[in-house]
């Protein structure tokens, strides 16, 4: 597999934000987001054994799969393989492709430009930059959770109007729930 890098951190989005987590990500994605902040085109070839070796190096149980975009390469065996070394496996993905069995939390983030496949997940994530975001990539995703995600533009007075819309927008629709980068707030990888 094209791995991109594995690291230990702590889980900075979503449900389980704050949980000390493996992160294993996968090179390439099937969409190119100008908002992306992640170089996912460099890679190492590592073997399911390789990646299970490192993951099992760090004190954490919890895995994450991301990318890039992992279900391009992500295989049953492997999720198989964490589960057997102890593993909780959590992927984050665009939902454009199906997901491999096993996986025990699925947060999926339709992008603009990708056409979601999957509909039932235990997370959606979607990236909000105020007024005129379009949600529909979420509609028909069957989910126990439903986040909006302030993006990240870069830019501290443009992400101060973003957050404070996503706020606003939350509280006229509380399906929804706040999901912040903590890692970059935090600073932390």
């Amino acid at each position: 597999m094209r791995i991109n890098e594995i690291f230990y951190s702590l889980q900075g989005e979503g449900r389980f934000t704050g949980v000390p987590a493996v992160f294993v990500r996968l090179a390439g994605c099937n969409l190119r987001c100008p908002f992306c902040d992640t170089d996912f085109t460099s890679f190492t070839e590592m073997s399911e054994e390789d990646i299970v070796r490192e993951v099992n190096g760090y004190p954490a149980r919890h895995v994450v799969l991301t990318g890039g975009e992992p279900t391009l390469q992500l295989t049953d065996t492997l999720v198989a393989r964490l589960h057997e070394a102890g593993c909780f496996v959590q992927m984050e993905t665009n939902g454009t492709h199906p997901v491999p069995s096993g996986i025990d939390w699925v947060t999926c983030s339709p992008k603009a430009g990708g056409r979601v496949v999957l509909k039932r997940v235990h997370e959606v994530k979607m990236l909000y930059q105020g007024e005129g975001t379009d949600l529909t990539d979420a509609e028909g995703i069957e989910a126990e959770e439903y986040r909006l995600q302030p993006l990240d533009t870069g830019d501290p007075v443009r992400n101060e109007e973003i957050t404070k819309a996503t706020i606003q927008y939350i509280l006229e629709h509380p399906q929804w729930k706040l999901s912040l980068q903590t890692h970059k707030i935090l600073n932390v990888r």
